[in-house]
């Protein structure tokens, strides 16, 4: 009994192909001819719809709504399709779409990853079905098979809001429910056709049920829609998207479509968040240059800025160490606040950011591979360090003054 409803599913995606791969498309492929280069997005980007609509991405169908609820996708007639997708690329890391799909016979409420060479990842809510939401994959637009998709449990997803996260990486792909793995393939296990090349996101609704759609999508879809009970939307509240291997560009060296081909262009590693409604981004740059103190040392010169605040004014420690350390003073009104300098050293051992090719899904810069640019960021590390060194400065200046007058 299972193997034939396994076998009538797998026909009934075959018959459904022609409107999923109306949203799901390449404007040029990089396995049949050379293709630009991918703009690359940051590390992280962070959209909260109920803001208003983020300039991180643009509606390629339709029209989007804003309100309290989030962003919405409407079906209200034959025809309707909105859509919007990122505007740059990601290589690797997580997507966290938090959704309430949309209601209704026939509708389709999408989150999908796809590449230029139509590898895709995705989740697929049918407004008909209130307890199961749908899971797939493709890679290099292989429809040989339908036989990859998997339904989870969810508990009704078109009145509850959840979280839905795919997590992306070199060796393995999961799909979770509210933090809850409901799903994990392995690179291993789907071979050639694992996704593995530089993604969109795309999020949108259509009508699957639509009666001038196939027979086949209409059955996979749930059944045919009646647009006189609409409109039916759907609601995406927010956004979340880190990139495993941030850069300015993404290149396809040849036509293999492999994550080893891919050249990632002005690598760096920020942490940057843009808010949707606003559009404003908030940036932390360290910036090391070391120079050599003695043997096996290096001393850190840092400058660290975040938005909001900057640091200004200097305080100076006497000791053995040379080099200093600028600890920006807190505060939004971009004044500084109690700003010490003092001396921080560092073995010379310090592990430098990539800055040309990298190898996809691991931290550091590949094997032989040219890699330019600032180390790493210390998160916060010479930051804490600095302030301990001004409070310690702080404390030996006071204790000459007592000294001086007694």
């Amino acid at each position: 009994m299972y193997s034939t409803l396994v076998q009538s599913a797998a026909v009934l995606l075959a018959a459904a192909m022609p409107m999923v791969s109306a949203q799901t498309y390449t404007t040029c492929n990089p396995l049949e001819k050379t293709c630009p280069a991918d703009s690359g997005m940051g590390a992280t980007l962070s959209s909260d719809f109920t803001s208003g609509a983020s300039d991180d991405w643009k509606v390629t169908a339709g029209e989007i709504t804003y309100n309290s609820q989030g962003a919405g996708f409407t079906v209200a007639k034959h025809g309707d399709a909105p859509t919007i997708q990122t505007k740059d690329y990601f290589f690797f890391g997580t997507v966290e779409v938090k959704m309430q799909a949309a209601p209704g016979t026939g509708i389709v409420s999408s989150i999908v990853l796809e590449s230029d060479d139509l590898d895709e990842i995705d989740w697929e809510a049918l407004g008909g079905q209130t307890s199961t939401i749908e899971t797939n994959y493709f890679g290099k637009g292989n429809t040989a098979t339908y036989d990859r998709a998997t339904y989870p449990n969810v508990d009704s997803p078109q009145t509850q809001t959840h979280t839905y996260t795919i997590d992306w990486q070199k060796d393995a792909i999961t799909w979770s429910i509210d933090g809850n793995v409901v799903r994990t393939l392995e690179a291993s296990a789907a071979g050639k056709y694992f996704p593995q090349t530089p993604m969109t996101l795309r999020i949108g609704i259509w009508a699957g049920g639509d009666p001038s759609e196939p027979e086949g999508t209409i059955e996979w879809a749930g059944g045919v829609t009646d647009f006189t009970k609409g409109p039916f939307t759907m609601y995406v509240e927010s956004v979340t998207i880190k990139n495993a291997n941030p850069g300015s560009s993404y290149t396809y060296t040849d036509t293999s479509g492999s994550a080893d081909s891919i050249k990632v262009g002005g690598a760096t590693s920020p942490d940057t968040t843009t808010s949707a409604g606003h559009s404003t981004t908030t940036s932390k740059t360290t910036s090391v240059p070391p120079t050599s103190t003695e043997p096996g040392t290096t001393t850190k010169p840092t400058t660290t800025t975040g938005a909001g605040s900057t640091g200004t004014g200097t305080g100076v420690t006497t000791g053995t160490t040379t080099g200093t350390v600028t600890a920006p003073g807190g505060g939004s009104s971009g004044t500084a606040t109690s700003t010490f300098t003092t001396a921080v050293t560092t073995p010379s051992s310090s592990v430098a950011v990539p800055g040309g090719t990298t190898t996809p899904g691991v931290s550091g810069p590949s094997s032989g591979a040219t890699t330019t640019g600032s180390p790493a960021p210390t998160n916060g590390a010479v930051s804490s360090v600095s302030a301990s060194g001004s409070v310690v400065a702080l404390y030996g200046f006071v204790a000459a003054m007592v000294a001086y007058v007694l």
